[in-house]
C-alpha cells in the first residue's frame, strides 16, 4: 500500500493515520469499539444513541417508503425538507433562508463539510482555521483538499479560545474558519465574545465562516445562538447541521448547509458529484421532525443533560475530575489523579480495567499538542440511563 499513489496519503496524514512506513492505522474509534467487543464492555467511546427517536419521525420514513419515495430526489433535496430546513431557521433562530437558492440537503454534516472544503479551497497556501481538540474528520478533509490546517487551542478551565490566539492564527491565508458550536469533544458553547472576534477577523481577512452546528438543540446551559444570526456574520457565512443528533438518527446521514446563495452554489457544484444525493424516505421524516412541537426539543435537552448528570456523578465517585459540558453528547474527564497522565494508554486498558471504553481527548489534537491535552478522555452520555448507570458502578468499582 505504501507505494500506492494518490490524496489517500495526505488525508490519512492528516488523519495522523499514516505510520512511518506507509501503513494507515485504524482509527481510534473502530480500535476501541473492537475492544468493546472483544471484552464485553461499555462502549461510551462513540457518538451514537441506543434509543429509537421520535415514533412520528419513524414513521414518516416507513409511509415514505410504502408509498414509493425510494427513488433519486433532486439534487438539492426534496423541497419540503429544505422549506422544513427554511421554516426552522426562522422559527428557533430568526434567519431568512431561501430554500429554492441558499440551502442544499446532504449525507450528514460531515459531506457538507466537506464538499465545502474541496469547493472552497483553491490552493495549496489556503489556510482553515480550526479549534483543537477538533472533530476527527475536520483534518483529513482539510488534507484531502489539499490546505494548510491551522489550529487554534482551547484549554482548561474553560475550553475558550484565547482571543490574542485566534487573532494571530487568522491571517490573509485563511480562507475558512471551521466553528464547532456547541463544540465536540470538549461540549464548551463559545462565549458571545469568541463569537464576535471570530466575524471581526472573517472580515478584516476576507474569510468565510463555516459552523458545524449538529448539536443546536442540545444545549444545557443557554439557548444555541449561530453566528450567521450576529452583525456582519451572514453574508460569509455557511451553516452546516443535521437530523442525526436531534432525532437520534444519526444512521441516516440526512445533513443541511445553508448560507447565500453564491455560496451554497459552489458548494452543490462538488457535492453533486460526492454522493449526488442519499436517504430519499428519510428526508421526508426529518422534515417531520424539524417541524415537531417546542416542547420536543426541550425535552430532548433536559433528557440529555440528565444522562450527563448521571455519568458526572458516576465518573466523580470514581475518581475522575469532570468538566462539566454545555452541550452535546460528551463528558470530558481528567483521569490523572487514577494514574490515567496517558490517556491513549489508560483509554487503551479501560475496558479490561472497568469494562467501560472512552476515547482519549489526544485523538482529537494533531500531534505536537498532544501532551496539551495528557489525561483528559471523553464518554459519550447518548445511551439509555440504565446503561450509564451500569457503567458508572463498574467505574466505581474498578482497580485503576
Amino acid at each position: 500500500m505504501s507505494g500506492i499513489p494518490g490524496a489517500w496519503r495526505r488525508t490519512a496524514a492528516g488523519a495522523g493515520l499514516l505510520s512511518p512506513d506507509g501503513a494507515v492505522a485504524p482509527t481510534i474509534f473502530a480500535e476501541m469499539s473492537a475492544s468493546a467487543m472483544r471484552t464485553g464492555a461499555i462502549n461510551l467511546g462513540q457518538g451514537f444513541p441506543d434509543e429509537d427517536g421520535p415514533a412520528e419521525v419513524l414513521e414518516a420514513a416507513r409511509a415514505a417508503i410504502s408509498q414509493g419515495v425510494n427513488q433519486y430526489p433532486p439534487g438539492r433535496g426534496f423541497a419540503d425538507l429544505l422549506e422544513a430546513i427554511s421554516e426552522h431557521q426562522r422559527r428557533f433562530y430568526g434567519l431568512s433562508v431561501d430554500p429554492a437558492t441558499e440551502v442544499i440537503v446532504t449525507a450528514g454534516a460531515t459531506e457538507a463539510l466537506t464538499a465545502t472544503l474541496l469547493a472552497l479551497i483553491d490552493s495549496p497556501d489556503d489556510e482553515v482555521v480550526v479549534f483543537e481538540p477538533y472533530y476527527d474528520s475536520y483534518a483529513a478533509a482539510v488534507a484531502l483538499a489539499g490546505a494548510r490546517l491551522r489550529t487554534v487551542p482551547l484549554r482548561l478551565p474553560d475550553f475558550q479560545p484565547d482571543l490574542e490566539v485566534l487573532a494571530a492564527s487568522v491571517t490573509d491565508r485563511t480562507r475558512l474558519i471551521l466553528v464547532n458550536d456547541p463544540h465536540n469533544p470538549t461540549g464548551v458553547a463559545f462565549s458571545p465574545e469568541v463569537k464576535a472576534e471570530i466575524i471581526r477577523l472573517a472580515h478584516l481577512h476576507d474569510a468565510v465562516i463555516v459552523t458545524d452546528e449538529v448539536y443546536e438543540h442540545l444545549t444545557f446551559t443557554a439557548p444555541h445562538v449561530p453566528i450567521a444570526t450576529l452583525p456582519g456574520a451572514a453574508e460569509r457565512t455557511l451553516t452546516i447541521s443535521s437530523g442525526g443528533k436531534t432525532f437520534s438518527a444519526t444512521g441516516w446521514k440526512i445533513g443541511w448547509i445553508h448560507g447565500p446563495a453564491d455560496l451554497i452554489t459552489a458548494v452543490l457544484t462538488v457535492k453533486q458529484y460526492l454522493t449526488y444525493v442519499n436517504g430519499s424516505a428519510f428526508q421526508p421524516a426529518i422534515a417531520v421532525g424539524l417541524r415537531l412541537p417546542d416542547t420536543f426539543f426541550a425535552d430532548a435537552a433536559a433528557t440529555l443533560a440528565q444522562k450527563h448528570e448521571i455519568l458526572g456523578a458516576g465518573l466523580r465517585d470514581a475518581g475522575f475530575e469532570v468538566i462539566a459540558p454545555q452541550g452535546g453528547y460528551f463528558t470530558v474527564a481528567d483521569a490523572s489523579a487514577l494514574g490515567g497522565a496517558d490517556s491513549m494508554a489508560f483509554c487503551r486498558a479501560l475496558p479490561d480495567t472497568a469494562g467501560v471504553v472512552a476515547i482519549p481527548l489526544e485523538a482529537f489534537v494533531s500531534e505536537e499538542h498532544r501532551g496539551d491535552y495528557a489525561g483528559l478522555v471523553r464518554f459519550a452520555a447518548c445511551k439509555r440511563v440504565e446503561v450509564l448507570e451500569e457503567a458508572a458502578q463498574r467505574l466505581a468499582a474498578a482497580t485503576f
